[in-house]
This record gives structure tokens, C-alpha cells and sequence, in this order.
């Protein structure tokens, strides 16, 4: 699946047009590396998104296109969530 896809099917942001703004800023990392909107996402992946000062990490548990807002929950599990300061 497409990252921005996941970012909003998941509900870590609310809009797809958001979503691919903040991957194509390179605010998301996926597996260590920098990703794009079109950068595909699979189970097990290791996401980290930046938010202004706030960074949280995520582990991709799932893949459903149509998720529901009960499903949505299972879709990734949080690992860390913490403020950054800006440089």
C-alpha cells in the first residue's frame, strides 16, 4: 500500500493531500530511510513521522484499503511518541 494511503487509512493523519505533503517534505521515514508518498508500506515496517515538535514511531500491523474507524486501531502499533526541539 502507498504510504500516504496508509498514513490516512490508518488515521495517523487525516487527509491523504496531507499526508503526501508531509512524505514529500521527507517529515517520514520508513525503515530508517526517507520515504515518499509512493513509497510502498508493508507489515512489519518501522514508521517514524515528524509533526511540528512532536516525532512518533509506529510499527505497521496490518493493511486494510477500506479500514473502519474499530479497525483503523489495528493497523499499527504505537512504539514511541516524543517531543523534538527544533535546530
Amino acid at each position: 500500500m502507498r504510504l500516504d494511503k496508509y498514513l490516512k487509512v490508518a488515521r495517523l493523519v487525516k487527509r491523504r493531500t496531507l499526508a503526501k505533503e508531509i512524505s514529500d517534505q521527507g517529515r517520514v521515514t520508513v525503515n530508517g530511510n526517507v520515504a515518499k508518498a509512493g513509497t510502498d508500506v508493508k507489515i512489519d515496517d518501522t514508521l517514524v513521522i515528524r509533526f511540528g515538535q512532536k516525532e512518533i514511531t509506529v510499527k505497521v500491523t496490518g493493511l486494510n484499503e477500506h479500514a473502519s474507524k474499530e479497525n483503523a486501531k489495528g493497523m499499527f502499533e504505537l512504539l514511541k511518541e516524543a517531543r523534538v526541539s527544533e535546530m
